[in-house]
This record gives C-alpha cells, sequence and structure tokens, in this order.
C-alpha cells in the first residue's frame, strides 16, 4: 500500500528560526500484511507542539526528547482510526491515539503502544484529545495543582504568558477553577486579546507588541502578582517576576521566545531578576508533564467534565492536509495560532 508521510528535509541550525521547507512530503510503502500484535491505523488528526523546536536540532540537549533524524518520517501527537487488528486489545472502528503518531496518511503500529479513546468524553471532537483533553490540558491542569500553589479565598492574581496559545489558553481558565481571583494574559494581537477575555474568561489582556508592558501589568495587578504560568521566557518573564509578590510561585512551562537559541533549558535568568527569586522567596521549577502520569487519567477526566460543563472553553486553529504540516509548524512557532494548532489529516 502507497501512503504519504512527512520527513525532516532539513534542520534549522541552532539559533535559527524553523520554516515549512524543513519539512517535505514523499511517499512510502506499507507492508501488506500485519504482524501478530500489530495494527493499520488511518490518521484523522495530528498535532504539532512547542516542544518539537528541540525535536529538530541534532542534540534536543534534553534527555526525554529524541532528536528527529534526517530523511526519517517525523512522530508526534496523533489519533487514529483502526482498520485492521493483529492486536487483541483493539478492534476495526477503535479510536486511538499516541504520543509517537508517524506523520503519515496510514501507518502500521505496534498495538500495546496506543491508548483507546472513547469519543463521549469530547462529545465526539476527536481532536480535542490532542488539546484540552490531552497533553496541553493535562500539563496546564497538573502544572497549575503541582507548582501553582492556589488557595481558594486567598484573592490571588495569576498571569499567563503565551496566553492564547495551547496551555496558556486552558490556564488562565484552570486557574480561575481552581481559585484564582484574578487572572490577566500576555499575547500578541489585539484579537487574541479579545478573545481572551470575551471568551475564555480572562479578567484582561496585555498586547506584548503594544505599549508599555510593565506599566499595563501595575495597572491591571494592582496587588502584584501571586502565579505566574509561564510558556514564553525572555523579556516578558523578567517583566513579569519584577512585580511578583513575596513567597509567590513561578509555573515553568515553556520558554517558547527562547527556543531558536543555543541556550540551555531552562535558560538562566539575568542575575538581576535571579536576585529578586531569592530576595522574595519566589519558587521557579520547570514542570515535566511525563513525570505525573499516574494522575492522567483523573486529570482527562476532570477536564472532560469541566468541558461538558460549559466550565472549560475549548480554542483551536485547524489546518487541512498532511501536505501543511511545515506550514503548521512554522505558523505555531511563530504565534499563528488561536488554542492548539492541529493538521486536519482525513475523515
Amino acid at each position: 500500500m502507497r501512503v504519504h508521510r512527512v520527513v525532516l528535509n532539513s534542520r534549522p541550525g541552532e539559533n535559527g528560526n524553523p520554516v515549512a521547507e524543513n519539512f517535505c512530503m514523499e511517499e512510502a510503502n506499507l507492508p501488506d500484511e500485519l504482524n501478530e500484535g500489530q495494527v493499520k491505523v488511518r490518521t484523522l488528526y495530528l498535532s504539532v507542539d512547542a516542544y518539537m523546536r528541540f525535536r529538530i536540532k541534532e542534540d534536543t540537549g534534553i534527555d526525554i526528547f529524541k532528536p528527529w533524524q534526517l530523511s526519517e518520517v517525523i512522530d508526534g501527537g496523533g489519533v487514529g482510526v483502526i482498520e485492521e487488528s493483529q492486536y487483541g486489545n483493539l478492534a476495526k472502528g477503535d479510536f486511538v491515539t499516541s504520543f509517537n503518531w508517524p506523520w503519515q496518511t496510514k501507518a502500521i503500529i505496534e498495538g500495546n503502544t496506543l491508548e483507546k479513546l472513547d469519543p463521549q468524553l469530547v462529545d465526539g471532537r476527536l481532536s480535542y484529545f490532542l488539546g484540552a483533553i490531552g497533553l496541553p490540558g493535562l500539563t496546564s491542569l497538573l502544572a497549575i495543582k503541582e507548582k501553582g500553589h492556589i488557595t481558594v479565598g486567598s484573592s490571588q492574581t495569576m498571569v499567563v504568558s503565551g496566553a492564547a496559545g495551547a496551555s496558556g489558553s486552558l490556564a488562565g481558565q484552570i486557574g480561575r477553577l481552581e481559585g484564582c481571583s484574578r487572572v490577566v494574559g500576555i499575547c500578541g494581537t489585539d484579537e487574541k486579546c479579545s478573545i481572551l477575555v470575551s471568551e475564555l474568561g480572562f479578567d484582561a489582556a496585555i498586547n506584548y507588541k503594544k505599549g508599555n508592558v510593565a506599566e499595563q501589568l501595575r495597572e491591571l495587578c494592582p496587588s502584584g502578582v501571586d502565579v505566574y504560568f509561564d510558556n514564553v521566557g525572555g523579556d516578558i518573564s523578567d517583566t513579569v517576576i519584577r512585580q511578583m509578590n513575596q513567597n509567590s510561585h513561578i509555573v515553568l512551562c515553556g520558554q517558547i521566545s527562547q527556543y531558536n537559541k543555543d541556550v540551555p533549558y531552562p535558560p538562566p535568568l539575568l542575575p538581576e531578576v535571579e536576585s529578586v527569586l531569592k530576595t522574595r522567596n519566589i519558587t521557579r521549577e520547570m514542570f515535566g508533564v511525563l513525570n505525573y502520569k499516574d494522575k492522567f487519567d483523573s486529570g482527562i477526566v476532570q477536564l472532560s467534565q469541566w468541558f461538558k460543563e460549559g466550565k472549560l472553553k475549548i480554542k483551536e486553529t485547524v489546518i487541512d492536509g498532511l501536505e501543511n504540516m511545515g506550514v503548521a509548524f512554522q505558523s505555531m512557532m511563530t504565534g499563528g495560532n488561536i488554542g492548539k494548532q492541529i493538521v486536519h489529516v482525513s475523515e
């Protein structure tokens, strides 16, 4: 069987910006017969995520991420449907997901590496399993629960950077649901700011490309910042940290502004900002969601419940066609998405 797949065509370099041309689509053959334990799947949706910037490098610098190899098929989060099965726990027609789904139209995969999905959890919106009811949602929920130290009734203010992205758009809402009294988002367009406030329940939003972010933060967070959900790092994070309160907490989820630079992860802070952390006793610990797998099942149930109750609003940016994986990746890395960036491969 002939299938289409996406392979890594080139690397952008340690300090380069990824472009669509770093990826290319080609044809490949699938075996006609399945071995025992294997399934044939048809890909429905694929995910592009900021962490993938590490995997384009020759050396990711992070133990849990292995680099993609040139001319080899790329993998990441995916959702598909079983077309044929030689694995006892999965049958034709089952919907499944994996963190290591190959970027191709159809694939033969070991059945024990797949997780069966219940479409009822997402009211049939299967792409949500790659976003709010999947790893980004779990990242936001568990990071806030484990590192945010939110106390109901204590009038805490939460700031979220990268607030219109896959995790940030959920983190602000979850912060509110967990007990924050005020939530402020930082993002890069007026449209995103409007969506955060009018649709996602943020109290206010700052377009960091307009005006003075420090001044706007002082105005919008008059009692200072108690919890900072950090997706971006760099100058924005330095500005937020300077306005954080004594004994406050940074949820270190991502540093996308630094991913195209040859720096360690998490990137070191300026000496002045590091001093602020120490004198104010601010916690700043990197969060790795894969360290909390024992809480995934209960987390998915919680996220699904909030979604069904209308308490968690879900935003997606969907691009059609496997041939547009590179376009979607480049757009996601430059803030072109609102909510989760998804590529729709087949019906």
